[in-house]
C-alpha cells in the first residue's frame, strides 16, 4: 500500500480555506510545508494590510490554518541540489526530504530521529502573536528583495535564443527549454547547474570532478533533481523573454519567479494545489503522470464537502477523533479525496469493507515499542548514514493542536 498522498498548497491556497476546512486537509493529506511558503507567510508582516487588520492577525491567521498532525517541513531546494551534486540520491517520486534527522541504531537497525524544525517551532509562536526579531528583519528583507527585482538585462538576453522566432505558448516553451538542457552539449549544462547553485572555488571543481569521474552522463539522468531546478529556471526565462509571463507586477507585490519558485518542491508530491493563475498554466506542464493539478476552488468545495458529511455525526461519535471517524474517505458520494486516493492505488476501499478489529494490548505493545525506541536508540557514527532503502524505522515528533476551529480533532483516549 502506497505511503499517503503527498499534497503541496501555495499560500493562496491556505488563504482561501477556511479554518475547519483545513483539519479535513490535514487529515486526509500529507501536506508538504516549503521553505518558500514560509518565506511567504513572514513577508506579510511587512504589508501595509487593509480592512483594519493588523500583520500580525494575517500571519497568525495563517499559521493557525496551516496543517500541523499530518505535515512535513521540506528542505530548501538549494540544499537538495548540492546533496545530489556531491553524490546524495534524492528520489522524484514523490518522497519528502526532511531536514533535522539523527541516524540511531537500535537492534542492529538503523532508523532517524526527526525533532521539531525551527519552521514548526515558529508556526508555534506564529499563531499566538509572537515573532522573533530576526524574522522580522528576515521578512522586510525577503520583501524589499522580491519587491525590487529589475529583470530588463535578462529579458534582452533570453531574446537571443528565440534562434527560429519566439514562442506562441508556454508549451512550446516547456519543449524548447528541454531541447535545450537534454540537447546541449553536457559540459554546458553541468556549467549552469555550478553557476545557478552560485558554486565556486573547489567545490565546484569536485562537482566537475564527479561528474566526469561517472563517465559524463546526461544531467537528466546524472542529477535528475538538479535537472528539473535548471528546467523551472530556463523555462521562466524563456517565458518572460517570449512575453508570455508578465514581468511587471503591482507596486510592492513580488514577481512572477515568486510564484514560479513553487515548483522547485514539485518532485516531492502527488498532488499540488492553487489558485494562482501562473500555477494554473504552468505547473501541469511539469508534472508526471501519477501527479495531479487541483485549483483551490475545487479542493475548498471538497473540503467544505467533507466538513459537512463528518458534521452530521451524531455529537457522541465526533468526539472519537479523527483517526476514529475518518479512517478512510466517505465511500458514496462525489468526493474529490476518494479519486485522488484512488490514483494514487491506495485500496482504501477494498480495506475500508474489512472489520477493524479492536486490540487495545496490540496498542499497548505499540506504544511500549515506540518509547524503547526513544530510550535505547544510540546515535551512530554520521559516517555510516543508511540510504533511503536502509532506513528500517522513523521517529518524527511534532506538536499539534488537539482542537481546531469546531473540532477536537483527537480523542480523550489517545
Amino acid at each position: 500500500m502506497p505511503a499517503g498522498l503527498h499534497l503541496i498548497f501555495d499560500k493562496s491556497a491556505l488563504q482561501s480555506f477556511s479554518l475547519d476546512e483545513t483539519n479535513w486537509l490535514d487529515h486526509f493529506y500529507m501536506t508538504v510545508i516549503t521553505p518558500l511558503f514560509f518565506a511567504e507567510v513572514l513577508a506579510d508582516l511587512e504589508k501595509e494590510i487593509g480592512r483594519g487588520r493588523t500583520p500580525e492577525q494575517i500571519v497568525g491567521e495563517l499559521a493557525l490554518k496551516t496543517p500541523d498532525m499530518n505535515s512535513t517541513p521540506c528542505t530548501h531546494h538549494h540544499q537538495i541540489a548540492l546533496s545530489v551534486l556531491f553524490g546524495n540520491d534524492m528520489p522524484m517520486d514523490g518522497r519528502i526530504p526532511r531536514d533535522h534527522g539523527r541516524v540511531v541504531e537500535l537492534d542492529g537497525h538503523q532508523g532517524v530521529f526527526y525533532s521539531k524544525s525551527p519552521e514548526e517551532d515558529a508556526l508555534d509562536r506564529w499563531h499566538k502573536h509572537e515573532f522573533l526579531d530576526v524574522e522580522r528583519q528576515f521578512a522586510k528583507s525577503w520583501r524589499r528583495n522580491l519587491c525590487n527585482v529589475n529583470h530588463d538585462k535578462e529579458y534582452e538576453y533570453f531574446q537571443r535564443w528565440f534562434l527560429l522566432g519566439k514562442p506562441h505558448s508556454l508549451p512550446e516553451v516547456k519543449t524548447l527549454t528541454d531541447a535545450y538542457l537534454d540537447a546541449s552539449p553536457q559540459d554546458g549544462v553541468m556549467r549552469f547547474a555550478i553557476a545557478t547553485l552560485r558554486l565556486s572555488g573547489e567545490a565546484a571543481t569536485e562537482v566537475m570532478q564527479r561528474w566526469r569521474a561517472a563517465q559524463s552522463p546526461p544531467v537528466r539522468t546524472y542529477a535528475p533533481y538538479v535537472r528539473h531546478l535548471l528546467g523551472v529556471d530556463l523555462f521562466c526565462s524563456l517565458a518572460t523573454a517570449a512575453d508570455l509571463i508578465g514581468r511587471d507586477r503591482p507596486k510592492g507585490k513580488a514577481d512572477n519567479t515568486v510564484d514560479m519558485a513553487y515548483l522547485y518542491y514539485l518532485p516531492f508530491c502527488h498532488v499540488f494545489v492553487s489558485g494562482d493563475k501562473l500555477h494554473k498554466r504552468t505547473v501541469p506542464l511539469f508534472l508526471r503522470p501519477d501527479q495531479t493539478f487541483v485549483d483551490a476552488i475545487e479542493m475548498k468545495a471538497d473540503l467544505a464537502k467533507l466538513d459537512a458529511h463528518y458534521d452530521e455525526l451524531p455529537a457522541a461519535e465526533k468526539t472519537r477523533g479523527f483517526h476514529k471517524i475518518a479512517k478512510h474517505p466517505p465511500l458514496t458520494g462525489d468526493y474529490l479525496i476518494a479519486k485522488l486516493w484512488d490514483k494514487r492505488g491506495m485500496e482504501w476501499r477494498e480495506n475500508a469493507l474489512k472489520p477493524d478489529p479492536l486490540d487495545p494490548e496490540k496498542d499497548k505493545e505499540i506504544i511500549a515499542a515506540l518509547k524503547r525506541m526513544s530510550d535505547m536508540a544510540k546515535a551512530t557514527d554520521a559516517k555510516s548514514r543508511p540510504s533511503l532503502e536502509e532506513i528500517m524505522f522513523m521517529n518524527i515528533t511534532r506538536t499539534i493542536q488537539r482542537t481546531k476551529g469546531k473540532w477536537n480533532r483527537v480523542s480523550d483516549e489517545a
